[in-house]
Order: structure tokens, then C-alpha cells, then sequence
């Protein structure tokens, strides 16, 4: 497949694009002091270098009451123009062009300020923010006159940074969502009521911009087509407002993506996890194409170049949003275009260490791709002053990373894994419904290590012995982890089974089952889903102060509310204690009074992992290098494992 149409260039006044391929605005964490940094040029020419057309920089504040979290750039000091100017340059200079995000929050703020009190939640007119909690000032004429000329005056220090264009971020009821929102924007001055008066804010702010960059830079507006919430705009209001801009000729293009910040169920169509399917915002991006004269961009679950040619083809849209794909595989326009469709490390939406290392305050990553957004320290590999022997044991995914990196640098590594598959606990994974996708990190750690020269053998179980007598250089034990099954009173007299031989499908469960979630993760949810799909009624009871607090919130809140349809039961700090063959006892986690499930047929405990440890015990008066990565060396997640598999692959 050639991608001629995803290829090919597409010109906005003037600008070319040498593709269509763009990386929309997400923020990266990877500022300082609200300014750009050096690790955040470094991730954009990563982009910039791996093939791309265009990339649109993160939201940057327009002003000083457009805080949304500490990290946020600030776009309304001077101090800006000299780290976006390294930025711009970076980008530039493989070809690629650069558009800055101009961005207010209004009521969205979900951060607090750097001395631990909240910020102003600033809006159109008074509500009850439902997902960050926070009650919204109404904006006196006066501050709405400020914060659009401080939309104009950041456009125009992005500009002297030698930008190509700025886009207004109007998407997921962001303020200028909430100006055109007849539910959240009650004024009864010129900037409410009719629509004419509820898109004022944003064409001023389009007049005022344009104004200060001239004619010939782009300026572009991101918005979701249907906000996809009881009280979010639907798609003919957002129609019906794109339509009445284009008419007035404002903005170059429409940057189409789903959402809104201000309900948790808005809120899943931000970065949407992999239950949802691929390019599904593209017929909502094809209406606007219908509908206007606008230039169009669509994002949403684009993680392959086919989808992307193939949006394309219908004329849904003009140019082709692949941010999460671009944070896994950096390179994926250049392996696109040079037909090498094996060798992409395709996105599989996990969400874990992108958006979930926001939600965590953690600067941007990917869990296949840990060099993302540790460019500086990890982006480049450096060959190993001399070749040694390295023998990989375990080929979960950190083995893998490790003997993929450690062979690429040059040494000569051999990877041994005791079953007749690689992946570990990841094939563990895509077995649970809708995590089906989770095994890509198998294939293309699978791909990584070919590529590299790894020499694998799989169905070999390694002793210590047999290490010694072998005599590599080096041993990275990888051997993972087991399935923990804690003290349970009265246990012989239950039927009790664990997560993995559930997962496995190797034990029959009652129609009445309770699960015992220690680890707050995507186990218990997907246990919930499997039995509950397969029509029995269950109860998750977790440790935790929530199910799922261990999942990645956008992941999380759509899983739980289908869980919730489907008629699971939850219940919060819930410690097991015992069983009997017809009732599974609990314990408060803060009371330790009792809590009781009667009527149950089945217990599945889903209690957490023990490290393998028989290698690195046998080798511990061993006098060769050793290091153990992953659940080896303590159980955590796949990201942690693919991490140490880098960090050990880079340094031997």
C-alpha cells in the first residue's frame, strides 16, 4: 500500500504541508516554570523527525486566570518566545510545520495552584462544574475584553517564535465552548442568548488574533463536533455554529475531535480507550466537510496508516490526526511512507503512561515506548564500547525491551522464556473482554527484537546451573511473577479460585460470584466484565476507596459505567477475611467492622503477584553482572517492566 492520498501535501493560505499526517495539541508535562523546555524540544522533533506534517504544541495559557495545572505553558509573558522559538526551529528544520494552541479553561480547572488553594473557576454564568467540583464565577464584561486580547497578544508572541499559525482550543467545553453553549452560557448581554451572541467570544477572539498575525499565518480552531454529554452541545448546535463561521470566513480549518471535560462521560471521548473503535470521530469530521468550506482535521483512535489513507479516500477529511500513534511509534510517517508496515509500533490505546502519566502529574510516555518523552536521556542509542554475551530470561514484555536494546547496541544477546510464547502477562491481558488489543505490545516487541538480532528460544527453562555453565556476561532475569493467594479463614469450605484461572478459563464459577480486588486494576474490572457477560451476578469487592483507582480515568469511568449497566456490584474498602461455602466476609478497611456477601457460589481473588525469585537467589553469590527488571524484581505493571527492560538494555 503506497498511502498516496495521506502523502500527498495539503496547503492552508498558503502553508504547505508535506503530509497529512499531524499531531494534535496534548500536553506533555514536560514543562518548567510554565515555560518549555529543552526534554520538550527534543519530544517535538522526535515527531518532527519521524516524518510528520504538521504538529500542534500543547494548550498554552492565553492568560493569567487560564490556569488549568501547574505544568500548562504560559503563552502571556515574554518569557515564552525564546523556548518555543527552540521549539518552532527543532520542528523546522526536518521539514515539518508548527502550529501553537491558544487556551482557556474557564470553569474546566482541574488542577490546584502551586500554594495548595484552588483557583478561580471563570465562566459565561454561574454553575456547578459536575466533574471537577467547583462552582463557576461569571466573567464581568470587562475580564471577557482582557482574556481575548490575551488570546491576540499569545498569538502573536507564538508568531514571533516563528510559528506558521495558532488554533483556538474551543473543543471538550473549554471557555469558548462554554460562551456557545446555550446550557452553561445564561448571560443576558450581548456575549448570551441567541447564537450570533454566544459565538461574540469566539469570532472577537478570531477578529483580535488575525489582527496580530496577519494574513498570512494560520489560524484554526479546534472543536468537538458533538460534545457527547446530557449537557454539552450536540452536533447540530456545533453545526449549525461551524456553519455560521464559515459563512463569516473565520478560521482556516476545523481540527474535529468528540468530548466534553465537563462530565465524566464527556470526558471518555477526550483520549478514548480501546474499547472504542478506530477513526469513529471521521463521520462526524465528514459532516463538517459537508457542511462547510473550512479545511478539515479529524482525530480520535487513528493508530494506523490505513485508517488514516482510508479516511481519506471517503473525503471525510483533510488531514489526519495520529498523536497517541506518534507518541508510541515516533517514526510511524516515515515507516509509512518507506512501506515498512511490519516494523510500526502500532498504539494500542492503553492509555496508561500517555494521558495516564497526566493524571498522575508524570511527564508524557508511552509503556511500549519508554524512551517518550525521556528523548534527552533515551533517545538516540549509543553502542556498547564492546560487545558482551547477554543471556535474557523471561520474555515478557521487559525482557523483550531489554534484549531488543541491548542487542541494537550491539551486544550479543540471547532471550530464553520457559512456555511456548512469548508475552507473559500480557497474553494474560487481551484475553479479558475488550482488552483484546493489549497483546499488540507482544507483536511489536516481538518485531523489535528481530529487527535487532535477538537469537530467542522459547519452551527453555533456566536454572542457575545452567547460567553458570553457560557463562554469559550478563543475566537479566525477566522470569515475572506469580498470582498471589492470600490467608483465607474457612477457605477449604468455599469454592475459591484465582484471577489467572478464571482469566485462563480453567475452573467453572458459580452463577453467584464475588471478587476479592486488592490491586484496583484493569484484573478485577475485566474479571467483572467476563463473568457478568457470561450471565453471572457479581459483586467486586475492593481494598481500594474505588474500583478501578489504578486504571487510567478515562479507561476507568466508560468501564465502569458499562459495568454498572450490566449490573455488577461494587463495594469499596473491603477487606477479605474469610469464606464458607456459601458467604464471603469482608472486613472495612477503616472500621474493620464486617461486611458480608451471602449467597455466594464462587470467591475469585484477584490479589496481586509474588516475584519468581528462584534465579536471582540461585545467582546471588554469583560474580557476573545480574540485574533483575519487571515483576522479577518487583510486581507492578507492563510499563514499569518495558522501563526496566531500557534502562538495563541501555546501560550494560
Amino acid at each position: 500500500m503506497n498511502f498516496e492520498r495521506l502523502f500527498s501535501p495539503f496547503s492552508i493560505r498558503g502553508i504547505e504541508f508535506r503530509n497529512r499526517i499531524f499531531s494534535s495539541g496534548h500536553q506533555t508535562l514536560l514543562a518548567e516554570g510554565a515555560l518549555p523546555t529543552e526534554a520538550m524540544v527534543a519530544y517535538h522533533e522526535a515527531r518532527a523527525r519521524g516524518g510528520a506534517g504538521l504538529i500542534v504544541t500543547e494548550a498554552t495559557a492565553v492568560h493569567e486566570t487560564a490556569y488549568f495545572n501547574a505544568a500548562l505553558p504560559t503563552g502571556y509573558l515574554d518569557a515564552c518566545i525564546p523556548g518555543f522559538r527552540n521549539i518552532a526551529r527543532a520542528v523546522h528544520k526536518h521539514d515539518c510545520r508548527i502550529i501553537g494552541q491558544l487556551f482557556h479553561p474557564g470553569s474546566e480547572v482541574s488542577g490546584i495552584q502551586e500554594d495548595g488553594s484552588r483557583p478561580v473557576a471563570w465562566g459565561p454564568s454561574t454553575r456547578h462544574q459536575e466533574r471537577y467540583l467547583v462552582n463557576v464565577r461569571p466573567m464581568p464584561r470587562a475580564l471577557i475584553e482582557e482574556v481575548i486580547e490575551g488570546y491576540a497578544a499569545t498569538a502573536a508572541r507564538l508568531i514571533e517564535a516563528e510559528f506558521d499559525g495558532v488554533e483556538v482550543l474551543a473543543s471538550h467545553g473549554y471557555l469558548p465552548a462554554q460562551f456557545l453553549n446555550p446550557r452553561t452560557n445564561q448571560r443576558d448581554d450581548s456575549y448570551g442568548g441567541p447564537l450570533e451572541n454566544r459565538l461574540r467570544f469566539l469570532t472577537e477572539i478570531h477578529d483580535a488574533v488575525r489582527r496580530k498575525v496577519g494574513e498570512d499565518k494560520i489560524v484554526g480552531l479546534r472543536v468537538s463536533a458533538d460534545e457527547k454529554t446530557h449537557s454539552g452541545l450536540a452536533e447540530e448546535e456545533v453545526i449549525d455554529a461551524m456553519e455560521a463561521l464559515d459563512q463569516a470566513e473565520r478560521f482556516d480549518y476545523f481540527n474535529v475531535t468528540l468530548g466534553s471535560s465537563n462530565t465524566t462521560g464527556g470526558a471518555a471521548h477526550i483520549v478514548p480507550g480501546m474499547a472504542v473503535e478506530t477513526g469513529y470521530v471521521a463521520p462526524f469530521a465528514a459532516t463538517l466537510k459537508q457542511r462547510t468550506s473550512r479545511a478539515i482535521m479529524v482525530v480520535g483512535r487513528i493508530n494506523q496508516p490505513q485508517e488514516g489513507e482510508k479516511i481519506l479516500a471517503a473525503d471525510q477529511a483533510d488531514m489526519i490526526g495520529m498523536t497517541r500513534a506518534q507518541i508510541c511509534d515516533p517514526e510511524i510517517a516515515n515507516k509509512s511512507r518507506g512501506g515498512r508496515l511490519e516494523d510500526i509500533r502500532a498504539c494500542i490505546a492503553c492509555n496508561q503512561a500517555c494521558i495516564g502519566h497526566y493524571a498522575v502529574e508524570a511527564p508524557i510516555s508511552c509503556i511500549q515506548h519508554p524512551e517518550t518523552g525521556r528523548e534527552l536521556e533515551y533517545g538516540k542509542r549509543v553502542a556498547a564500547a564492546s560487545p558482551r554475551r547477554v543471556m535474557v530470561v523471561g520474555g515478557g514484555p521487559g525482557g523483550m525491551k531489554a534484549a531488543a536494546v541491548a542487542a541494537e547496541r550491539g551486544h550479543n544477546v540471547t532471550l530464553y522464556e520457559k512456555a511456548l510464547r512469548l508475552g507473559g502477562q500480557a497474553l494474560l491481558a487481551q484475553m479479558l473482554p475488550g482488552r483484546e488489543e493489549f497483546g499488540g505490545i507482544v507483536t511489536n516487541l516481538e518485531r523489535e527484537m528481530e529487527l535487532a538480532g535477538v537469537d530467542v528460544q522459547v519452551g527453555a527453562e533456566i536454572t542457575a546451573d545452567l547460567v553458570r555453565a553457560e557463562g554469559p556476561d550478563v543475566v537479566i532475569i525477566a522470569t515475572g511473577a506469580t498470582s498471589f493467594m492470600p490467608k483465607i479463614e474457612g477457605r477449604d469450605d468455599a469454592h475459591v479460585v484465582d484471577a489467572w484461572q478464571v482469566i485462563k478459563n480453567e475452573v467453572n464459577c458459580g452463577g453467584r460470584v464475588v471478587i476479592a480486588d486488592w490491586r484496583g486494576d484493569w484484573i478485577g474490572l475485566g474479571l467483572a466484565e467476563k463473568l457478568v457477560r457470561e450471565g453471572r451476578h457479581v459483586r467486586l469487592c475492593t481494598i481500594a476507596n474505588a474500583a478501578g483507582v489504578n486504571v487510567q480515568y478515562y479507561v476507568r469511568d466508560p468501564w465502569i459505567g458499562e459495568l454498572s449497566r450490566l449490573g455488577v456490584e461494587f463495594t469499596p474498602y473491603a477487606r477479605l477475611y474469610g469464606a464458607d461455602g456459601d458467604t464471603v466476609y469482608f472486613q472495612h478497611a477503616t472500621t474493620d467492622e464486617p461486611l458480608e456477601c451471602p449467597d455466594t457460589d464462587t470467591l475469585v481473588v484477584s490479589y496481586g503477584h509474588q516475584s519468581v525469585t528462584d534465579l536471582s537467589d540461585g545467582l546471588a553469590d554469583w560474580d557476573r553482572e545480574v540485574h533483575s527488571i519487571g515483576d522479577a524484581l518487583s510486581p507492578r505493571t507492563a510499563e514499569e517492566a518495558v522501563l526496566d527492560g531500557l534502562k538495563v538494555g541501555s546501560s550494560i
